[in-house]
């Protein structure tokens, strides 16, 4: 049952990181294979999970670490520095799993978490901004629908998706075997490339109501305050993380393209610009990483005393996202333009600003979610209130 004591912060968080660092170089020299089969290779997956990365945001009462959000952002800042589609799997395997294992019942706990802290527990892969049609029926729904993006799909053994209810229209997540919906190995892009963020779908598959939940949840069955977030506000935790360990990585490589070319004939690296665009680029990251742990301290203040965040503090946790993806988009738009041909050249620099560049293109970071963060803060719905991406007026539910 879930924890009715305030956040949990993690005594595993620094080993986490320790050990984390100590894949680092795996990660890198594996990076390249990753993007030739479109998935992460089982000697990249296969430590990262067994260091607990993904138990790192399941529910302590079920074995798992039950990291705190700032704890959280440093762990998918730290694997996304050493490669950004080893973060952004592991990111989405995190969210997915974690708050399954969150806000399922007894029944899919038995099924899915039997021995977390042992290793034997589902892995949950899959996406909801298109929810499938549930059919209600005796003790559960027929299920239906196309879905895209399941990134991380190739390291799951279960399915997680958005279905909506006929005749309701209840937006509920279910959670089902991967081996009952058909994948398509479509997931051929620019950037990203290792993360199989692959398309799916079902026809008329029998899920029990114990494997849903209602989508819009903030009451845990499992786990404690980090989980009254609810999903949305969760996927935000993961995706700071990752802006930032990948705007780090490329001022890094930057950095060393630089240390390589001074000196040398008409080197743009030792102008005076050079050294302003790079100094700026430097505040901008790190001026956001503060602004966002900032936001998210606050929050876990809120958590922790057992309240919910406020609409404010839901509308921050999505505006800081939204900053800290596009303050690392200006950030590898500066890299590109000084580091002349390493950033066309074969290497972690070209393959850093192509996952960027994909990462960018996240519907939680979408033009959108800035426009209704800017109608809150602007006093334009001072009554609003946040249903997943969208502002709205409506009575918010729970479950």
């Amino acid at each position: 049952m879930a924890n009715s004591a305030g956040l949990h912060v993690s005594p595993e968080f620094s080993a986490m990181l320790e050990r984390i660092d100590a894949l680092g170089g795996a990660l890198e020299a594996n990076a390249d294979a990753a993007e030739k089969l479109g998935r992460l290779t089982e000697d990249t997956a296969r430590p990262l999970l067994e260091a607990g990365v993904v138990r790192a945001a399941m529910p302590e009462n079920l074995g798992g670490h039950e990291f705190s959000p700032r704890q959280l952002i440093e762990t998918v800042e730290r694997i996304s520095y050493h490669d950004a589609a080893a973060g952004w799997t592991m990111m989405a395997l995190q969210l997915v799993t974690g708050t399954t294992a969150a806000y399922l019942g007894a029944v899919a706990e038995a099924d899915l978490f039997p021995d977390v802290a042992g290793g034997d527990y589902a892995l949950l892969a899959g996406h909801g901004t298109r929810p499938g049609r549930a059919v209600p029926v005796e003790g559960g729904y027929l299920v239906s629908g196309s879905w895209q993006f399941a990134s991380g799909m190739a390291h799951a053994t279960h399915v997680h998706s958005a279905i909506q209810v006929e005749g309701t229209g209840e937006l509920r997540v279910l959670a089902m075997p991967k081996s009952q919906v058909e994948l398509v190995d479509n997931w051929d892009v620019l950037g990203l490339r290792a993360t199989h963020s692959i398309d799916y779908h079902c026809a008329d598959v029998y899920v029990p109501a114990t494997h849903t939940y209602l989508a819009t949840t903030r009451a845990p069955a499992n786990g404690g305050a980090i989980y009254r977030l609810g999903l949305v506000s969760m996927a935000a935790i993961g995706h700071t993380g990752w802006a930032f360990g990948v705007g780090r990585r490329l001022l890094d490589e930057m950095r060393r393209a630089a240390a390589a070319r001074t000196g040398t004939r008409n080197a743009v690296v030792d102008t005076a610009q050079f050294h302003a665009e790079y100094a700026t680029a430097e505040a901008r990251l790190r001026s956001a990483r503060a602004w966002a742990m900032q936001v998210w301290r606050d929050i876990e203040v809120t958590l922790n005393a057992g309240e919910s965040p406020s609409t404010e503090q839901d509308t921050l946790l999505r505006l800081v996202l939204n900053h800290a993806t596009w303050t690392v988009h200006d950030v590898g738009r500066t890299v590109h333009l000084w580091a002349g041909t390493a950033a066309i050249r074969r290497g972690p620099m070209v393959r850093f600003l192509r996952d960027l560049d994909t990462g960018t293109q996240h519907i939680t970071s979408s033009r959108m979610v800035l426009q209704n963060c800017g109608r809150w803060l602007v006093g334009a719905q001072p009554q609003a209130h946040w249903d997943f991406l969208d502002l709205t007026s409506d009575q918010q539910s729970d479950e």
